[in-house]
């Protein structure tokens, strides 16, 4: 009998992912229930001591030192357990006191014990399993991992991670991105959340940590330390930027993260439903740093006003809308990334300077327009010799507009000659 209760209890153990220690624990609360139900009086607390080698059961009504009892199946007072002919030792308050009651006879527990003893070690087990998940998959936060699409709620899509479910909710979704059920996906782990149904397991595509993540599974040199990213900045599913730098000498961390003809930064966008993925090197140097962050445009100048962390950056006129962005993107994603207010100021040939953008995605900015060099009005008048008759595309341009727009055109004119005496 010992030794089916052991291999039992080895298997049910390594089934559930659990200790062999804690599932005998979990039978011992079972049984206490048992007795509760059938041997057990109103105040006592019964705790079941099971040997697993000889089946040999010991209970005992277990209770703990108080000043003030709140729970009388479980507290006594300090007076209480102290008093004559209980016991020789003193008790202090906290103590656990426990009191032998096994049946002389032994037990013969009945079927209504039984299922109750029953009950007991299921939901025991099963909180077992939802503990040890919460533990797995809290371990797991800010991680990237393989789900499938178990399907699509709404605008919601619950994604199969094996044990648990993961929920992609519609905040966390690459924008336009479409998923299938039945598709697998590399989602992030974003929060754990524990619930009496198990995990709440929250998963992200748009975090910038899955580019974190997937640039340390496609470059050796950042999963392994030599290279570090960081800062990142990214809009999903549109463009990201990741500030890298080397802790090794005579290693390149762009190119290492960019990879042979492109290779591996090719792998993230592609994973990323062919996001735009800019890296620049970090520097120590914020001047420096800001400059590599607007990459591709070129900068003439930065000056940074410490108190209020904002950089006004000059660039050539040409450079201008480069440096911007489109809809003020590329300076939006570098001012995320480095932490600095910008304010572009573009630069023309003669020295003046352009209006300058403060960080704002809606304003677009263009090069500066010279004085107009068209005459004036009364400038457009052909030179007439005197007594001259003027030809028709004359007419029509010394013409009053009201005269111009209620009598033939000068198109019309020209078609038909005969008509204009």
């Amino acid at each position: 009998m010992n030794s089916d209760f052991i291999t039992a209890l080895n298997e049910i153990a390594e089934e559930k992912g659990l200790d062999k220690d804690e599932v005998l624990k979990m039978i011992e609360a079972s049984l206490a229930a048992a007795f509760r139900k059938d041997y057990g009086e109103k105040d006592q607390n019964p705790a079941v001591v099971l040997d697993p080698e000889t089946m040999a059961m010991k209970i005992y009504d277990v209770k703990t030192v108080v000043a003030e009892i709140t729970d009388p199946q479980k507290e006594i007072l300090e007076e209480d357990a102290n008093s004559k002919g209980k016991t020789k030792k003193k008790y202090k308050l906290g103590d656990e006191i426990k009191t032998d009651i096994t049946p002389k006879t032994g037990t013969n527990f009945g079927r209504i014990a039984a299922q109750t003893a029953k009950q007991v070690i299921i939901q025991k087990l099963r909180e077992a399993e939802r503990n040890v998940m919460f533990s797995e998959f809290k371990a797991k936060e800010r991680q990237l991992v393989t789900g499938v699409v178990q399907r699509i709620e709404k605008d919601t899509a619950l994604v199969d991670l094996g044990k648990a479910t993961g929920v992609l909710f519609p905040s966390e979704q690459i924008k336009d991105e479409q998923y299938k059920n039945g598709a697998r996906i590399k989602v992030l782990i974003l929060h754990v959340e524990p619930t009496p149904k198990g995990p709440k397991i929250t998963l992200s595509r748009s975090h910038p940590d899955v580019v974190r993540r997937l640039f340390e599974i496609e470059v050796p040199e950042v999963f392994n330390g030599v290279i570090e990213i960081k800062a990142i900045a990214r809009e999903a599913g549109s463009r990201s930027k990741i500030a890298v730098t080397s802790l090794q000498e005579g290693v390149d961390p762009i190119g290492a993260c960019v990879g042979q003809r492109g290779t591996r930064v090719q792998t993230v966008m592609g994973e990323l439903g062919g996001e735009k993925i800019d890296i620049i090197e970090w520097s120590d140097d914020q001047v420096k740093f800001i400059a590599n962050a607007l990459s591709p445009a070129k900068i003439l100048n930065v000056t940074l006003n410490e108190e209020i962390k904002e950089a006004k950056v000059e660039v050539m006129e040409d450079q201008l809308s480069l440096a911007i962005g489109k809809a003020g993107q590329n300076v939006r994603l570098a001012a995320r990334l480095t932490g600095w207010k910008i304010d572009i100021a573009g630069q023309n040939l003669g020295g003046g300077e352009t209006p300058s953008l403060e960080d704002n995605p809606d304003v677009s900015v263009g090069a500066p327009t010279e004085a107009s060099e068209e005459p004036q009005e009364e400038d457009q008048a052909p030179n007439l010799a005197e007594g001259e008759i003027p030809t028709v595309e004359q007419q029509s341009d010394t013409a009053p507009a009201e005269e111009q727009s209620s009598d033939t055109s000068a198109e019309d004119a020209a078609e038909h000659p005969e008509e204009i005496k």
